[in-house]
């Protein structure tokens, strides 16, 4: 490959460097980039050096980490001068053979064989002012540095799950909410900071994946999903390359956790990522929830109890900027119509998108799914239904009770539930009506759902009478005392 030239200057290809290059320039688009760090200075006891890395790409093919050491504020500065996504020029840095055993076990694996160290006296980093260069260049940020079919889909790494415990590997997802950064403090006193981002594919409606440095939590906030009611609607499609899995005992699943070495690649130009693009867009046209209510949710982790009141309060103090509220109610249930029409209670969907079926042709509603007429193995079928709960202080309508959740409080899956009588569906009705219910919930501000708020019920039992009673009271003597 020839030298190209920039504004009158050439410019070394990543694939023609060579450690005898005298006083190349690199133009390249940066695709990673790793915090700044501090070390101790073993010839300078009592100071530290500071380092990072990043890695830039010239074209589908060649892509090369660079990494500099420095004071404190030559590196802070430096790192702080450009970000993921920006194209720029490295002028006379020194070009080195990796070690791709030793390095590449903390930053990206890299097709070059080569690295890049840029140096306070000798280097230039600048960003590239060239339209024509950087239009070329900002075009790759859409090609993943991993073959786009060797990935993971999320229903593979939740139902391998713990065998790949600690594993890297590649995912292929969608953004459905980017949570906001929070900032902490460890016991020996070092800050750091971190932020929770849930994907989805078509096999799996809520992944958890843990930013924990500053450039990728940085990055992630490029992603804020599309605003929707259910805030999980993106248009924002990743290939994730080199991002480990572990179990989290916590929430009792599989999480993945960005590292030093991945590389996400946003809406990539692939078949595979514009598949799961489409899917993604046909749920935001069709408001459809891809995360229903048995959830990979650990309700222990769930403990606050409220009032009707105090949720809906709490929720419409969300309005500016949607979250989930998650809570706890004693209430009585005071709308329970699971003796009616059975196409009310139960839903059939595609087992291809997830989409509704449409009883009468027994189509899959999605127009671009090409499941055509339903096979009955390729239905599925769950509860899907709504319920009214009420305590002293109001009435929460609509409340969405589905999947395994309703299975639970009913005692009955779908078909064992087709299969009863008129009378027994109406007795299990009233072992439930106007009962009160140790209820958890999840609700969300919405402009479009019913009295402004969607809820969805995550476990719903008969209440013991005096663990009720004495939870009741216990809030009734803290507002009092407030």
């Amino acid at each position: 490959m020839m030298a190209f030239s920039s504004s009158g200057q050439n410019l070394v290809p990543i694939s023609d460097l060579h450690p005898n290059s005298a006083r190349p320039s690199v133009a390249g688009v940066v695709i990673g980039k790793i915090d700044a760090k501090g070390f101790p200075d073993r010839k300078n006891i009592g100071t530290e050096r500071y380092t990072f890395t990043f890695t830039i790409r010239d074209c589908p093919t060649y892509f090369i980490n660079v990494a500099s050491w420095g004071r404190e504020e030559y590196i802070r500065g430096l790192s702080n001068s450009f970000r993921i996504g920006d194209c720029v020029i490295i002028e006379n840095p020194l070009v080195q053979a990796k070690d791709a055993e030793k390095e590449e076990r903390f930053s990206p694996s890299t097709s070059s064989c080569y690295k890049l160290l840029v140096s306070e006296n000798f280097s230039t980093v600048r960003m590239c002012h060239d339209v024509e260069l950087e239009t070329r260049l900002l075009s790759l940020l859409h090609l993943p540095v991993k073959d786009p079919q060797d990935y993971y889909s999320l229903g593979d790494i939740v139902h391998n799950g713990q065998s790949l415990n600690g594993n890297i590997i590649n995912i292929l997802a969608s953004v459905r909410s980017v949570g906001e950064q929070k900032h902490f403090t460890t016991t020996d006193k070092r800050k750091g900071q971190r932020c929770e981002v849930r994907l989805f594919d078509e096999t799996v409606p809520s992944f958890l994946m843990n930013c924990w440095d500053n450039e990728s939590i940085q990055h992630a906030q490029t992603w804020i999903p599309k605003e929707t009611d259910w805030v999980f609607v993106t248009l924002t499609v990743l290939f994730i390359a080199d991002v480990r899995v572990n179990y989290d005992g916590f929430r009792n699943s599989m999480a993945a956790t960005l590292i030093a070495k991945t590389i996400i690649t946003t809406n990539p130009d692939t078949k595979e990522a514009n598949l799961l693009y489409n899917f993604a867009k046909e749920c935001a046209e069709n408001d459809e929830d891809p995360e229903q209510a048995n959830e990979l949710i650990n309700l222990h982790s769930i403990v606050d109890v409220f009032t009707v009141q105090q949720l809906k309060n709490k929720v419409m103090d969300k309005v500016s900027k949607p979250e989930p509220i998650y809570g706890i109610i004693y209430a009585y249930i005071t709308m329970f119509n699971i003796d009616s029409d059975s196409s009310k209670i139960i839903k059939s969907k595609c087992g291809r998108c997830r989409f509704l079926i449409d009883v009468e042709s027994n189509v899959c509603t999605n127009p671009s799914c090409s499941s055509g007429t339903m096979n009955p193995s390729s239905i599925i079928t769950s509860f899907d239904f709504w319920v009214e709960a009420s305590d002293h202080t109001g009435t929460l309508q609509s409340c969405n009770l589905t999947g395994s959740t309703a299975e639970k409080t009913l005692g009955y899956t779908t078909d064992e539930f087709c299969s009863l009588t008129e009378e027994q569906k109406t007795s299990l009705k009233w072992n439930f009506l106007l009962e009160r219910c140790k209820i958890y919930l999840k609700l969300l501000a919405s402009s479009s759902a019913r009295n402004g708020i969607r809820t969805s019920l995550l476990s719903c039992e008969i209440a013991d009478p005096e663990e009720a009673s004495q939870t009741l009271s216990t809030i009734a003597i803290f507002r009092n005392s407030c």
